[in-house]
Protein backbone atom coordinates (compact mmCIF):
# COMPACT_ATOMS: atom_id res chain seq x y z
CA UNK A 1 0.00 0.00 0.00
CA UNK A 2 1.33 3.67 -0.45
CA UNK A 3 0.24 7.11 -1.84
CA UNK A 4 0.61 7.71 -5.19
CA UNK A 5 3.85 8.28 -7.01
CA UNK A 6 5.32 6.33 -3.64
CA UNK A 7 6.98 3.54 -5.75
CA UNK A 8 4.47 0.92 -5.45
CA UNK A 9 4.67 -0.48 -9.07
CA UNK A 10 8.21 -0.87 -8.60
CA UNK A 11 8.26 -2.29 -5.87
CA UNK A 12 6.20 -4.95 -6.65
CA UNK A 13 8.27 -6.21 -10.15
CA UNK A 14 10.91 -6.80 -8.02
CA UNK A 15 9.27 -8.64 -5.64
CA UNK A 16 6.91 -10.63 -8.44
CA UNK A 17 10.22 -11.21 -10.12
CA UNK A 18 11.86 -12.92 -7.18
CA UNK A 19 9.29 -14.73 -5.82
CA UNK A 20 6.04 -16.88 -6.54
CA UNK A 21 3.71 -14.03 -6.10
CA UNK A 22 0.60 -12.62 -8.73
CA UNK A 23 -0.36 -9.03 -8.65
CA UNK A 24 -3.48 -7.86 -8.19
CA UNK A 25 -4.17 -4.79 -8.36
CA UNK A 26 -6.05 -2.54 -5.74
CA UNK A 27 -7.08 0.72 -7.60
CA UNK A 28 -10.73 1.72 -8.61
CA UNK A 29 -8.96 3.87 -11.35
CA UNK A 30 -7.47 0.58 -13.36
CA UNK A 31 -10.36 -0.94 -13.39
CA UNK A 32 -11.85 1.13 -16.11
CA UNK A 33 -10.64 0.37 -19.74
CA UNK A 34 -9.26 2.54 -22.02
CA UNK A 35 -8.17 4.89 -19.04
CA UNK A 36 -4.51 4.33 -19.24
CA UNK A 37 -2.21 6.86 -19.32
CA UNK A 38 -3.45 8.67 -16.66
CA UNK A 39 -3.58 5.66 -14.35
CA UNK A 40 -0.71 4.88 -14.88
CA UNK A 41 -1.66 1.28 -15.72
CA UNK A 42 0.96 -0.80 -16.92
CA UNK A 43 1.77 -1.14 -20.49
CA UNK A 44 1.71 -4.71 -22.59
CA UNK A 45 5.22 -5.56 -22.35
CA UNK A 46 4.61 -5.16 -18.63
CA UNK A 47 1.70 -7.03 -18.13
CA UNK A 48 3.30 -9.89 -21.01
CA UNK A 49 5.67 -10.12 -17.85
CA UNK A 50 3.59 -9.53 -15.23
CA UNK A 51 0.26 -10.37 -15.23
CA UNK A 52 -2.39 -7.98 -13.31
CA UNK A 53 -5.69 -9.65 -11.91
CA UNK A 54 -8.65 -7.13 -11.63
CA UNK A 55 -7.37 -4.22 -14.22
CA UNK A 56 -9.86 -3.36 -17.14
CA UNK A 57 -12.95 -5.01 -15.86
CA UNK A 58 -15.73 -2.21 -16.60
CA UNK A 59 -16.10 0.50 -19.66
CA UNK A 60 -15.65 4.25 -18.25
CA UNK A 61 -19.71 4.55 -17.97
CA UNK A 62 -20.01 1.90 -15.39
CA UNK A 63 -19.81 2.24 -11.50
CA UNK A 64 -17.60 -0.56 -9.49
CA UNK A 65 -17.81 -0.48 -5.76
CA UNK A 66 -15.98 -1.72 -2.39
CA UNK A 67 -18.45 -4.39 -2.21
CA UNK A 68 -17.75 -5.83 -5.86
CA UNK A 69 -13.73 -5.40 -5.33
CA UNK A 70 -14.04 -7.48 -2.16
CA UNK A 71 -15.57 -10.18 -3.94
CA UNK A 72 -13.65 -10.23 -7.01
CA UNK A 73 -10.27 -9.75 -5.04
CA UNK A 74 -11.56 -13.00 -2.46
CA UNK A 75 -11.80 -14.60 -5.97
CA UNK A 76 -8.81 -14.20 -7.36
CA UNK A 77 -7.12 -14.49 -4.01
CA UNK A 78 -8.45 -18.21 -3.82
CA UNK A 79 -7.88 -19.23 -7.20
CA UNK A 80 -3.88 -17.88 -6.71
CA UNK A 81 -3.75 -19.56 -3.94
CA UNK A 82 -5.28 -22.90 -5.49
CA UNK A 83 -2.34 -22.54 -7.88
CA UNK A 84 0.51 -23.02 -5.17
CA UNK A 85 1.19 -19.13 -5.39
CA UNK A 86 0.49 -16.38 -3.34
CA UNK A 87 -1.12 -12.76 -4.06
CA UNK A 88 0.60 -9.48 -4.01
CA UNK A 89 -1.91 -7.07 -3.31
CA UNK A 90 -0.57 -3.51 -4.92
CA UNK A 91 -2.49 0.07 -5.08
CA UNK A 92 -3.60 2.78 -3.82
CA UNK A 93 -7.63 2.82 -3.20
CA UNK A 94 -7.57 2.40 0.56
CA UNK A 95 -11.21 2.27 1.16
CA UNK A 96 -10.91 -1.46 -1.15
CA UNK A 97 -8.09 -2.41 1.67
CA UNK A 98 -9.89 -1.52 4.04
CA UNK A 99 -13.09 -3.54 2.77
CA UNK A 100 -11.11 -6.57 1.99
CA UNK A 101 -9.51 -6.59 5.38
CA UNK A 102 -12.16 -6.02 7.95
CA UNK A 103 -15.65 -6.53 5.59
CA UNK A 104 -18.28 -4.17 4.68
CA UNK A 105 -21.57 -2.88 6.32
CA UNK A 106 -24.51 -4.44 4.64
CA UNK A 107 -26.06 -1.07 3.24
CA UNK A 108 -29.12 -1.27 1.31
CA UNK A 109 -28.83 -2.47 -2.14
CA UNK A 110 -28.47 0.81 -5.15
CA UNK A 111 -32.04 2.15 -6.23
CA UNK A 112 -31.82 3.09 -10.04
CA UNK A 113 -35.39 5.19 -9.11
CA UNK A 114 -34.25 7.01 -6.65
CA UNK A 115 -30.88 7.44 -7.72
CA UNK A 116 -32.40 9.12 -10.93
CA UNK A 117 -34.74 11.17 -8.71
CA UNK A 118 -31.78 12.88 -6.72
CA UNK A 119 -29.56 13.29 -10.05
CA UNK A 120 -32.94 15.01 -11.04
CA UNK A 121 -32.92 17.35 -7.94
CA UNK A 122 -29.43 18.20 -8.18
CA UNK A 123 -29.69 19.30 -11.76
CA UNK A 124 -32.15 21.34 -10.74
CA UNK A 125 -31.26 23.24 -7.81
CA UNK A 126 -27.32 22.01 -7.70
CA UNK A 127 -25.63 19.50 -5.18
CA UNK A 128 -25.08 21.94 -2.17
CA UNK A 129 -28.71 22.03 -1.97
CA UNK A 130 -28.98 18.17 -1.30
CA UNK A 131 -25.78 18.36 0.73
CA UNK A 132 -28.16 20.41 3.25
CA UNK A 133 -30.62 17.70 2.66
CA UNK A 134 -28.22 15.23 3.77
CA UNK A 135 -27.31 17.16 6.57
CA UNK A 136 -30.58 17.27 8.23
CA UNK A 137 -31.34 13.42 7.82
CA UNK A 138 -27.35 12.55 8.04
CA UNK A 139 -25.08 15.72 9.85
CA UNK A 140 -22.31 13.51 10.97
CA UNK A 141 -21.89 11.93 7.31
CA UNK A 142 -22.52 15.63 5.74
CA UNK A 143 -19.92 17.09 7.56
CA UNK A 144 -17.54 14.92 5.86
CA UNK A 145 -18.63 15.36 2.91
CA UNK A 146 -17.79 18.15 0.27
CA UNK A 147 -21.00 20.27 -1.11
CA UNK A 148 -19.35 19.31 -4.43
CA UNK A 149 -18.71 15.10 -3.63
CA UNK A 150 -22.03 14.34 -5.76
CA UNK A 151 -20.91 10.73 -5.90
CA UNK A 152 -21.17 10.20 -1.62
CA UNK A 153 -23.51 12.65 -1.28
CA UNK A 154 -26.08 10.95 -3.52
CA UNK A 155 -24.94 7.11 -1.97
CA UNK A 156 -25.14 8.67 1.28
CA UNK A 157 -28.97 9.92 0.74
CA UNK A 158 -29.80 6.75 -0.90
CA UNK A 159 -29.09 4.59 2.02
CA UNK A 160 -30.70 6.80 4.86
CA UNK A 161 -34.00 7.03 2.13
CA UNK A 162 -33.84 3.44 1.80
CA UNK A 163 -32.71 2.28 4.99
CA UNK A 164 -34.34 4.72 6.93
CA UNK A 165 -30.84 5.21 9.68
CA UNK A 166 -28.01 7.46 8.94
CA UNK A 167 -24.51 5.78 7.28
CA UNK A 168 -22.83 5.88 10.57
CA UNK A 169 -25.74 3.29 12.07
CA UNK A 170 -24.97 0.87 9.57
CA UNK A 171 -21.37 1.02 10.38
CA UNK A 172 -21.78 -0.01 13.53
CA UNK A 173 -23.39 -2.86 13.42
CA UNK A 174 -21.08 -4.09 10.78
CA UNK A 175 -19.69 -7.64 11.30
CA UNK A 176 -15.78 -8.30 11.15
CA UNK A 177 -15.16 -10.74 8.55
CA UNK A 178 -11.71 -11.09 8.78
CA UNK A 179 -9.46 -12.27 5.66
CA UNK A 180 -9.09 -16.32 5.78
CA UNK A 181 -5.17 -15.59 5.26
CA UNK A 182 -1.94 -15.07 6.76
CA UNK A 183 -1.21 -11.26 5.59
CA UNK A 184 1.81 -9.18 5.26
CA UNK A 185 0.76 -5.44 4.98
CA UNK A 186 4.28 -3.59 3.73
CA UNK A 187 3.35 0.28 3.03
CA UNK A 188 5.20 2.76 1.68
CA UNK A 189 5.46 6.14 4.09
CA UNK A 190 7.58 8.53 2.87
CA UNK A 191 9.47 10.83 5.11
CA UNK A 192 9.57 13.64 2.71
CA UNK A 193 6.01 14.99 1.46
CA UNK A 194 7.99 17.59 -0.59
CA UNK A 195 10.11 15.37 -2.67
CA UNK A 196 6.52 12.70 -2.72
CA UNK A 197 4.93 15.96 -4.28
CA UNK A 198 8.00 16.56 -6.81
CA UNK A 199 7.46 13.11 -7.81
CA UNK A 200 3.50 13.86 -8.41
CA UNK A 201 4.47 16.61 -10.54
CA UNK A 202 6.57 15.33 -12.96
CA UNK A 203 4.22 12.05 -13.27
CA UNK A 204 1.42 14.40 -14.17
CA UNK A 205 3.74 16.61 -16.63
CA UNK A 206 4.81 13.09 -18.01
CA UNK A 207 1.28 12.00 -18.44
CA UNK A 208 -0.02 15.24 -20.44
CA UNK A 209 2.94 14.74 -22.60
CA UNK A 210 2.43 10.96 -23.53
CA UNK A 211 -1.28 12.35 -24.12
CA UNK A 212 -3.54 12.22 -21.70
CA UNK A 213 -5.98 14.90 -22.97
CA UNK A 214 -6.26 13.40 -26.70
CA UNK A 215 -7.12 9.94 -24.33
CA UNK A 216 -9.75 12.02 -22.77
CA UNK A 217 -10.70 13.53 -26.28
CA UNK A 218 -10.86 9.93 -27.47
CA UNK A 219 -13.06 8.35 -24.33
CA UNK A 220 -15.65 10.75 -24.53
CA UNK A 221 -16.21 10.02 -28.27
CA UNK A 222 -16.00 6.39 -27.90
CA UNK A 223 -18.27 6.28 -24.61
CA UNK A 224 -21.82 8.19 -23.17
CA UNK A 225 -20.11 10.44 -20.20
CA UNK A 226 -20.62 12.80 -17.89
CA UNK A 227 -18.83 14.83 -15.56
CA UNK A 228 -20.18 12.91 -12.38
CA UNK A 229 -19.27 9.26 -13.60
CA UNK A 230 -16.74 7.62 -11.32
CA UNK A 231 -14.29 7.51 -13.98
CA UNK A 232 -14.23 10.89 -15.19
CA UNK A 233 -14.05 12.05 -11.25
CA UNK A 234 -11.22 10.48 -10.90
CA UNK A 235 -7.92 12.78 -10.32
CA UNK A 236 -6.43 14.00 -13.30
CA UNK A 237 -9.37 13.07 -15.59
CA UNK A 238 -11.41 15.35 -13.54
CA UNK A 239 -9.08 18.35 -14.38
CA UNK A 240 -8.87 17.64 -17.99
CA UNK A 241 -12.64 17.44 -18.75
CA UNK A 242 -13.03 20.55 -16.90
CA UNK A 243 -10.66 22.23 -19.14
CA UNK A 244 -12.32 20.70 -22.19
CA UNK A 245 -15.71 22.42 -21.08
CA UNK A 246 -14.17 25.15 -20.85
CA UNK A 247 -14.20 25.41 -17.46
CA UNK A 248 -9.80 25.70 -17.07
CA UNK A 249 -7.91 27.44 -18.67
CA UNK A 250 -5.41 25.49 -20.84
CA UNK A 251 -2.41 27.05 -18.99
CA UNK A 252 -3.87 25.78 -15.74
CA UNK A 253 -4.07 22.12 -16.01
CA UNK A 254 -1.01 20.96 -15.06
CA UNK A 255 -1.06 23.07 -12.12
CA UNK A 256 -4.65 21.73 -11.51
CA UNK A 257 -3.67 18.40 -12.08
CA UNK A 258 -0.98 18.44 -9.30
CA UNK A 259 -2.68 20.27 -6.64
CA UNK A 260 -5.56 17.72 -7.09
CA UNK A 261 -3.23 15.03 -7.14
CA UNK A 262 -1.37 15.93 -3.98
CA UNK A 263 -4.82 16.39 -2.43
CA UNK A 264 -5.07 12.91 -3.10
CA UNK A 265 -2.28 11.65 -1.67
CA UNK A 266 -2.69 13.75 1.57
CA UNK A 267 -6.06 11.57 1.65
CA UNK A 268 -4.06 8.43 1.13
CA UNK A 269 -1.78 9.03 3.55
CA UNK A 270 -4.18 9.75 6.73
CA UNK A 271 -6.06 6.37 5.31
CA UNK A 272 -3.08 4.88 5.91
CA UNK A 273 -2.01 5.88 9.24
CA UNK A 274 -5.38 4.91 10.64
CA UNK A 275 -4.85 1.66 9.91
CA UNK A 276 -3.44 -1.15 12.21
CA UNK A 277 -0.79 -3.81 11.84
CA UNK A 278 1.01 -2.42 8.92
CA UNK A 279 4.81 -2.07 8.44
CA UNK A 280 5.96 1.31 7.22
CA UNK A 281 8.69 1.18 4.83
CA UNK A 282 10.17 4.68 3.67
CA UNK A 283 9.92 4.59 -0.19
CA UNK A 284 12.80 7.87 -0.11
CA UNK A 285 15.23 5.67 1.55
CA UNK A 286 17.93 4.60 -1.16
CA UNK A 287 17.43 0.51 -0.28
CA UNK A 288 13.71 0.42 0.78
CA UNK A 289 13.09 -2.28 -2.51
CA UNK A 290 15.93 -4.19 -0.07
CA UNK A 291 14.18 -3.88 2.87
CA UNK A 292 10.72 -4.83 1.29
CA UNK A 293 12.72 -8.01 -0.86
CA UNK A 294 13.78 -9.05 2.99
CA UNK A 295 10.80 -8.87 4.36
CA UNK A 296 8.94 -10.35 1.80
CA UNK A 297 11.52 -13.26 2.16
CA UNK A 298 10.73 -13.66 5.78
CA UNK A 299 7.65 -13.74 5.50
CA UNK A 300 7.52 -16.59 2.90
CA UNK A 301 9.63 -19.06 4.40
CA UNK A 302 10.45 -22.20 2.68
CA UNK A 303 7.95 -21.23 0.52
CA UNK A 304 10.39 -18.37 -0.78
Amino acid sequence: MGPTASGKSSLAYELAERFPLDILSVDSAQVFRDMNIGTAKPDRATLARFPHRLIDLITPEERYSAARFRADALREMAAITASGRVPLLVGGTMLYFKALREGLADLPQADAALRAEIDAIAAADGWPALHAELARLDPATAARLKPSDAQRIQRALEVVRLGGKPLDAWFAAQSAAPLPYRVLALTLLPHDRAVLHQRIAARYAQMLDAGLVEEVVGLRRKYRLHADLPAMRCVGYRQVWEMLEGRLAPLELLDRGVFATRQFAKRQLTWLRSFGGIEPIDPLESNFNERGLRRVKEFLGDSA
